[in-house]
């Protein structure tokens, strides 16, 4: 069977089943088509402008605060009263919208989970769909799972987590749905469906659609997302505001327009630079009445080695102690091991729902101290490169395979991950950095570590998944993404056609 498809503008390529069709109405195909119509050409012209920006900044640019939008930086609006169920976020938890996983995160015992379509997530058709179809029963309260492997019963427990989705960002397409013949965007079909399904339910259980957006540039970007919400509102005759939003701040070129993005949107570190960003972060959103949210601790419970699992924990309690002494009202964690540890700093250190109201010395953050990385003194080591060679290696590898969590080195990598490696190693080789023993960073000696390393990861590999890898694929990935002269800015750009292509899918 095919799906029944609404219009003739819109193709469905994606394979047919019966709970597939369930989520791919004929009116939710329609909503689709509205959304990519309306909004299409608007994102692949800020996808232009981002290829723009980077030719400016290549040519000697430096990114600075806006001139045009100083009246917005200056001003004193505010976002809209915070809802109350997510008045206090002190601990979030993260991960792929798998039907296991969402059920034991919303269990977890922290306030939100974020089931993520992005970066812990290869969107594989059956890994999108199943992902929406766990949505809506998640919503419903009705979703459940018994464990092959372990012969367990999951199923929601009283007083779960606040859901939140992050669609994918605006880089990426959906090629398994075409309008008009062309690839949708990734985040207005991700967005699309789960709105379309779940803001019906979730205004009916006295909550709201919740969404976390990433890997915004610009307040253009930011702009153009509230704009579909307003649209989508629209649409389903919700009212305009009922939509709440929280943005990632993952770019050097975000952190310069953060109050312009949130004035769009309306929405709710020993490193110079990442000093600098926190103490920008926090004024910014609380002189706008809305929440700053901390980072990421993606350590993970090391059960066979007590002193190894104790040097984890404390590092992920000396980061959220940085995190709330800063200001912070929350933060993430990736296991749900590491939940007490972050809930304990923050309930010592918070005991509000939040530190909205707290007043803190204005932090005078200036273009020059966001972009001073502050790494004078620091050395490349051999170790290093490998290991960046290594992680990035065995994470493409799971990406392609379908799987966009995994465990490396007792740490839950996503995307960043590989986004980070490769970067430092395209960096390094781009300008001839010297490894501390002298070594000049080429092209061969990349070439040369990959090569040696292949048959370990693959053997390491096989050992831990016991099934065929593509561990061929993901070396002959990063060695291309490293290897160009010119810069692929995301790693999914380059490994999604092998995702999607029924022949390279099979390479």
């Amino acid at each position: 069977m095919t799906f029944q498809h609404a219009s003739p503008r819109i193709r469905i390529l994606g394979k047919f089943t019966p709970a597939f069709g369930s989520v791919l109405t004929s009116e939710q195909q329609k909503f689709l088509v509205a959304l990519q119509s309306h909004f299409g050409k608007r994102w692949k012209s800020l996808l232009e402008d981002r290829i723009a920006t980077q030719k400016r900044i290549e040519g000697g640019s430096r990114p600075d605060f806006l001139a045009s939008t100083k009246g917005i930086r200056d001003s004193n609006y505010v976002v809209g009263p915070i809802p109350k169920d997510i008045l206090d976020r002190r601990v979030e938890i993260t991960g792929p919208p798998t039907r296991k996983m969402v059920i034991n995160a919303l269990n977890s015992g922290a306030k939100v989970f974020m089931a993520d379509f992005e970066d812990s997530h290869t969107p594989t058709w059956d890994n999108c769909m199943n992902g929406h179809i766990n949505m809506i029963d998640a919503n419903k309260g009705t979703i459940s799972f018994d464990d092959p492997n372990n012969k367990k019963h999951y199923e929601l427990k009283p007083n779960p987590a606040v859901l939140f989705i992050r669609p994918r960002g605006w880089h990426l397409e959906e090629s398994h749905i075409l309008i008009d013949g062309q690839p949708m965007s990734g985040s207005l079909a991700d967005f699309g469906i789960y709105f379309f399904h779940n803001a019906p339910i979730r205004i009916a259980n006295g909550s709201a659609p919740y969404f976390y957006l990433a890997k915004l540039e610009s307040h253009k970007e930011a702009r153009l997302w509230n704009d579909v919400f307003l649209f989508s509102q629209d649409y389903l005759g919700i009212p305009r505001g009922t939509i709440r939003a929280t943005v990632l701040i993952e770019t050097i070129l975000a952190a310069f327009e953060m109050d312009e993005i949130l004035y769009e949107l309306r929405v709710g570190m020993n490193k110079p630079f990442l000093a600098s960003y926190v103490k920008l972060l926090v004024e910014t959103c609380h002189k706008r009445g809305i929440h700053a949210m901390g980072g990421m601790a993606a350590q993970i419970p090391i059960r066979n080695d007590p002193e190894a699992n104790a040097i984890a924990f404390e590092k992920v309690r000396v980061d959220k102690l940085t995190e709330v002494k800063a200001g912070c009202d929350g933060t993430w964690v990736a296991h749900p091991g590491l939940i007490k540890t972050a809930v304990d700093i923050f309930d010592e250190f918070m005991p509000n729902q939040n530190q909205i109201s707290a007043k803190r010395p204005k932090s005078n953050v200036t273009a020059d101290d966001l972009l001073r990385l502050g790494v004078e003194g620091c050395s490349i080591t051999r170790s290093g490169l490998e290991g960046n060679l290594r992680v990035c290696t065995i994470y493409t590898e799971s990406w392609v395979r379908g799987v966009g969590c995994v465990p490396i080195n007792n740490l839950m990598e996503d995307a960043a991950t590989a986004e980070i490696a490769r970067t430092q190693v395209w960096q390094w080789v781009h300008h001839a950095c010297k490894l501390k023993d002298g070594t000049v960073v080429t092209k061969k000696l990349v070439t040369d570590i990959l090569d040696n390393q292949l048959e370990g990861i693959r053997t390491e590999l096989l050992n831990s998944i016991g099934a065929e890898t593509r561990v061929d694929l993901a070396t002959t990935l990063v060695k291309d993404s490293i290897l160009n002269p010119d810069f692929v800015e995301f790693m999914p750009l380059i490994a999604y056609p092998y995702v999607v292509d029924p022949v390279k899918s099979k390479l």
